[in-house]
C-alpha cells in the first residue's frame, strides 16, 4: 500500500483530477491524502480576521481537507472514502477523510506549522506504507533533503519529525514529475 499526498493548491493548478486519472493507471494499492486547498487558505484568511486560536484553526483545516476528499471523491468515484486505518486497507484507490477526534487522541499538534503533508506521513506511518509520496504545485529540486525542502517552504515545519526514522521511501515531487511514473 502506497500514500499519495496532492497538495491543494493543485486544485487551483487544476491538476488535481488529472493526478486522481493517473492514479487508477497504478498496479497497487493508494490511499490519497487531499489538502485543503481554497478551503484551508478560508481558515487562514478567517483566523487572521477574526483572531481564534490554533486549536480551533486546526480543527477547521481538518474540515478543509474533508470538504475536498469528499468534492474528489463525488467528482471521482472510482475512489471510496474512508476514514478509518481498517477501511482504507480495504480499498484499491482510496481518499482519506481525516477525523480530528482520531487525530486528537492521537495528539496530533493544533498548529499551521503541521499542514497535511504532516498528516500524510502521519497516516502512512499508521497504515505500514510501502510508499509516500509528496505531489506539490512548484518546481520540486530533488537533490534537496526534507530539512532543505522545510527551509524552502516546500514541505511544513513539522514534516521532518513525521518522516525521520520512518519505514516508508518517501518522494516529494513537482506535479509534472509525478504525471511522467
Amino acid at each position: 500500500m502506497n500514500v499519495i499526498k496532492l497538495g491543494g493548491s493543485l486544485l487551483e493548478a487544476e491538476k488535481m483530477l488529472v493526478c486522481l486519472n493517473h492514479i487508477l493507471e497504478f498496479n497497487e494499492k493508494i490511499v490519497v491524502v487531499c489538502g485543503g486547498g481554497i478551503f484551508a487558505d478560508t481558515v487562514r484568511a478567517a483566523q487572521k480576521k477574526w483572531h481564534f486560536d490554533d486549536v480551533v484553526a486546526h480543527k477547521m483545516a481538518v474540515l478543509a481537507m474533508q470538504q475536498t476528499a469528499m468534492m474528489l471523491q463525488n467528482l471521482h468515484p472510482k475512489f471510496t472514502l474512508e476514514s478509518t486505518i481498517s477501511n482504507l486497507k480495504n480499498h484499491r484507490f482510496s481518499i482519506w477523510l481525516p477525523d480530528i477526534f482520531d487525530l486528537n487522541a492521537a495528539q496530533v499538534s493544533p498548529s499551521w506549522e503541521m499542514t497535511s503533508d504532516s498528516l500524510a506521513a502521519w497516516l502512512a506511518t499508521k497504515l505500514e506504507a510501502e510508499k509516500l509520496i509528496v505531489v506539490k504545485s512548484c518546481d520540486v529540486d530533488s537533490t534537496l533533503n526534507v530539512d532543505e525542502l522545510t527551509a524552502k517552504g516546500i514541505v511544513d515545519g513539522e514534516f521532518a519529525n513525521f518522516v525521520n526514522g520512518a519505514k516508508f521511501d518517501l518522494n516529494i515531487l513537482s506535479v509534472n514529475t509525478f504525471l511522467n511514473l
